[in-house]
């Protein structure tokens, strides 16, 4: 086994894709989503299974998983792990045209403006802190609103969230219906230009489960999800809490895309449970 520093942007996919034509037998992501999102382009359409161990500052997917967030701990379980295909998103967004695979989620308007303003050194020192803080200096900040399209349906709103995985942040649950064994988003909309009270409104009703029958708060379903606003309007996207672009954009499923490794009881947890 070799252990391999990324010691730039960019290079996680790269390493990863020489491992794989080099015949690699597995890919382990020591970090955090971002990590993982940058190795997604040297891996997608591989046969090669990836796990990750989280070093990172949310480590959504590992809390999706059942993985936790103490590295040792993860590592000790990899042997029990189980693979399985699964599908990833594909953003195409300005300035481009560009594409950019992820994982877990990709989030246009409010919290990729977060993400966009996102001081990179505070976030190396303080981890999540950092990006309360971001969220902090949003709360008197109109928000630029812009056009979803999800099939044959249209929406105005400042929030979308198109994601793969319930968690969110490492510490919420925003979308409730999704996992990674099913090919599609549930897409998150939020209503509302000011971040108080709506904003508020919206964070008491995921911490306490009532989300779904929140007004202003839509839940859909999609394969493919279309984004605009006006040119002069700046809306920003994130995939995987990293900073993607801006409007104009699109997501979309692309299936038996990774071999994922997985708890196994993550795996059948899923597969066994109705689709809604």
């Amino acid at each position: 086994m070799s252990a391999i520093p990324t010691p730039e942007e960019g290079a996680a996919g790269r390493i990863a894709r020489q491992a794989v034509e080099e015949g690699a037998d597995l890919i382990l992501a020591l970090g955090g989503d971002g990590t993982l999102n940058e190795m997604l382009p040297g891996v997608v359409h591989s046969k090669v299974p990836v796990a990750v161990i989280p070093a990172g500052t949310a480590n959504v997917l590992t809390h999706e998983l059942g993985l936790g967030t103490n590295a040792l701990k993860a590592a000790a379980r990899l042997g029990g792990l189980a693979p399985r295909r699964v599908s990833v998103g594909l953003l195409r967004c300005e300035p481009g045209p560009r594409e950019r695979y992820f994982l877990a989620m990709a989030g246009v308007g409010f919290d990729a403006h977060i993400v966009h303003g996102l001081n990179l050194k505070f976030k190396a020192k303080w981890g999540i802190v950092a990006y309360w803080a971001a969220a902090m200096r949003e709360l008197s900040r109109r928000l630029e609103q812009f056009q979803v399209q999800v099939g044959e349906q249209s929406f105005v709103c400042s929030f979308a969230l198109a994601s793969r995985v319930r968690n969110y942040g490492g510490y919420f649950e925003i979308a409730r219906e999704v996992s990674l064994v099913r090919d599609e988003f549930e897409v998150v909309l939020f209503d509302g230009r000011s971040t108080l009270p709506h904003y508020a409104k919206y964070l008491a009703a995921i911490v306490s489960r009532r989300a779904s029958n929140t007004p202003g708060m839509s839940f859909l379903r999609g394969r493919q999800i279309a984004f605009s606003a006006p040119p002069d309007v700046p809306v920003h996207v994130q995939v995987d809490g990293e900073y993607a672009g801006r409007l104009p954009a699109s997501v979309e499923i692309v299936p038996d895309a990774l071999t994922l490794l997985a708890p196994p009881e993550y795996w059948s947890r899923w597969t066994h449970s109705p689709t809604p």
